[in-house]
């Protein structure tokens, strides 16, 4: 079984603490066995403070990030020698040592400075809180920092923004191991959106309606009923009873996005669940998702994540076709697994 290691630091944030927990532990297979084994250390076995008015205890010390798959560090506000200095503590400097080459690693929001500070940042992108970033870039000159999106997907190492993106980004972990039908039970459990794009920007401001103010929600709902045919504007607004233009604004508000913005990505979501959990030929997944020709479902998704449809199809698809089936060429065989750490 996979093995999550969360370290757990002095001032650790109770909320970002109990997402690797939630998420990954949630993880099953069809049969309802586990798929990944979660376990919590601090650096000396002993209690943490928390940003709260409380401590937490745990069961382990630093010894476990030595039988880690995936260490994955939340945020704390306790990093005044780090954020100074741009040096890790002593004690902590050893305990990151112990990991093992090849584990995967992942830090959420502030954590990003410990890892930075280690040196497993040097030359790559990452992300953090969008409130540190400029300082964090200053300190660490050497890191390709992205203030603006939700988190950093680095092959073996993994960046998050703040609080809710940490939960982004273990979904997004646990979907690329084992597909979205996994990720998407462990969302609907959590009751959180299945899938927000990593690209996403950090900080959207989004300003509270009125009580009489109409929302564009009900069209959103009714969209996603009706993505396999065109959806113009003017019939979206129609929809909403609004005004084009009243409708745009509206929607802009609410979702961060344009419609059109919107329907691609919720075109595209569709699209991924096909290519996982269907053996439809591609052409037939584009109709479905609205996208019309695989063509343009091909360009969408290069554009989106770099990959064309039957190359995701190989990589995420969780079950190896027998050979000569209609898809066999195009599923994949293993979860995607952890890459040597740098």
């Amino acid at each position: 079984m996979h093995r999550v290691v969360v370290l757990a630091l002095d001032g650790v944030i109770p909320f970002e603490l109990g997402i690797p927990a939630r998420v990954f532990g949630l993880a099953q297979d069809p049969d309802h066995e586990p798929l990944y084994e979660v376990i919590t250390c601090t650096v000396d076995g002993g209690p943490v403070r928390t940003d709260a008015d409380f401590a937490i205890s745990v069961d382990h010390g630093a010894e476990a990030l030595a039988t880690a798959d995936t260490v994955v560090i939340p945020a704390t506000h306790a990093l005044e020698s780090i954020s100074a200095e741009g040096r890790l503590p002593g004690p902590l400097a050893e305990a990151i040592d112990l990991i093992r080459p090849g584990t995967r690693l992942v830090s959420i929001c502030t954590a990003s400075y410990v890892l930075a500070a280690a040196g497993l940042l040097d030359g790559r992108p990452a992300t953090t809180h969008w409130m540190h970033a400029e300082h964090f870039q200053k300190l660490f000159p050497q890191v390709v920092v992205n203030p603006d999106v939700l988190f950093v997907d680095d092959g073996d190492v993994f960046t998050s923004a703040g609080v809710s993106a940490g939960v982004d980004l273990c979904l997004h972990i646990v979907r690329r191991d084992h597909g979205s039908e996994v990720a998407n039970r462990v969302a609907r459990r959590c009751v959180v959106p299945p899938w927000r794009d990593g690209g996403q920007a950090q900080f959207i401001e989004h300003p509270i309606p009125e009580p009489s103010t109409a929302t564009t929600s009900a069209t959103r709902t009714w969209a996603l009923e009706h993505l396999h045919r065109p959806l113009p504007l003017a019939e979206l607004a129609a929809h909403a009873r609004m005004s084009r233009r009243t409708f745009t604004r509206r929607f802009r508000e609410e979702m961060g996005l344009s419609p059109g913005q919107w329907l691609i990505m919720q075109r595209l979501e569709l699209a991924r669940r096909l290519l996982e959990a269907s053996d439809l030929p591609v052409d037939d997944v584009a109709l479905r998702a609205g996208f019309g020709t695989a063509a343009s479902l091909r360009q969408h998704l290069h554009a989106a994540i770099g990959v064309s449809p039957m190359a995701y199809r190989r990589t995420f698809k969780p079950v190896q076709d027998p050979p000569g089936s209609p898809a066999d060429g195009t599923a994949r065989g293993k979860p995607a697994g952890s890459t040597a750490r740098a």
